[in-house]
């Protein structure tokens, strides 16, 4: 193993010297800092990154635990995350939850193990307002940064999002200005602050449009393309009189509408489908998707901002960043208010 000693013999210099051109010091030449760096790179010195950690009492390293690296709504999240954890000379730990809170714990604790200097969650969401492994990570001192919506079990740490419920609302306002008054809602899980979000969204527009919550047309479909599919089976089952489904995500969307296709439904002829994400499969999905645009890149730079506050040992405030709709070929105005149209007179 090639030594800072070796590289100075090599070069002529103390090891203090090989050492502040490894630190970048300042009050070294440029000319010595690159021979010297010339030379550790052709004798193939590494740096020993567990001494440099004990020296300086930090890793370099940040910790980002999500769903699943499958779910396409942390692409740019990451990203964005990654871009500037290595422009600042980080690296990232990436961990999944696969959404189960058993994982997330193992997953927290082993980052904690490997002495991060931070950690990016998208939580395991549960009803329950206190979470062991939160308490922990508070009891250290952590940096913590919630990638999505503070729940009560973790809303001691800073946070990200999008704000849902102006983005459900503005595609609701969206079906209610196309002629639709009976929209079906496709809802996320209960327990996810994302989902009541985009719930409250929908049922504001409706109220303000002088239309009540219909339980019959609310459909609970968790968040993926095989919950979608199966809650659009019950949709049909059940016969109702919506001439439009609004999914809580992009996925449930996807699979609600790939179900309707199947079925020889026609969107948006027979009925309009929304989702809320605008994941890159929404685009070019068999009809492309109406759907909300999350910010998904800047809420990942945004998470990176607090994060450096949080190591400079400042408090960062909750960032919550707008979404806009994305109108595409998935919605019309229903089939009776299209026929009643000057156009088709």
């Amino acid at each position: 193993m090639v030594r800072l000693k070796d590289i100075a013999d090599r070069a002529g210099v103390s090891v203090m010297t090989v050492s502040k051109v490894m630190r970048n010091a300042p009050d070294i030449s440029a000319a010595t800092k690159a021979r010297v760096k010339t030379l550790a790179l052709q004798m193939g010195y590494v740096p020993d990154s567990t001494a440099q950690s004990l020296r300086t009492r930090t890793s370099r390293f940040l910790g980002v635990v999500i769903s699943s690296i499958t779910n396409p709504s942390f692409a740019r999240v990451l990203l964005a995350i990654e871009e500037r954890a290595h422009e600042l000379g980080f690296d990232i730990i990436l961990a999944q939850t696969l959404n189960k809170e058993e994982r997330e714990e193992a997953c927290i604790q082993r980052l904690m193990a490997r002495r991060v200097d931070g950690i990016f969650i998208s939580p395991v969401y549960r009803l329950s307002p206190d979470a062991p492994i939160y308490q922990a990570l508070q009891a250290r001192k952590t940096p913590v940064v919630i990638l999505g919506h503070a729940a009560p079990f973790c809303r001691q740490f800073a946070s990200v999002e999008s704000d849902d419920i102006l983005g459900s609302y503005a595609i609701t306002q969206h079906l209610l200005q196309l002629g639709h008054r009976n929209i079906a809602f496709f809802a996320g899980p209960h327990g996810a602050p994302w989902s009541q979000e985009r719930f409250e969204g929908y049922r504001r527009a409706l109220r303000e449009s002088g239309l009540e919550v219909d339980d019959r047309l609310i459909f609970q479909a968790g968040n993926s393309i095989e919950d979608g599919a199966k809650a659009a089976l019950q949709f049909m089952n059940e016969a109702t009189s919506a001439t439009a489904i609004q999914a809580v995500n992009d996925l449930v969307a996807i699979g609600c509408a790939n179900t309707l296709l199947n079925q020889g439904i026609k969107i948006p002829q027979d009925l309009s489908v929304v989702g809320f994400g605008n994941i890159l499969t929404s685009e070019y999905f068999r009809v492309p998707l109406t759907t909300i645009r999350q910010p998904k890149f800047r809420l990942g730079s945004a998470a990176m901002d607090s994060m450096m506050k949080l190591l400079q040992g400042e408090r960062p405030e909750v960032k919550r960043l707008r979404a806009e709709i994305v109108v595409r070929s998935s919605t019309a105005a229903p089939a009776k208010v299209q026929l009643a149209s000057p156009a088709q007179a």
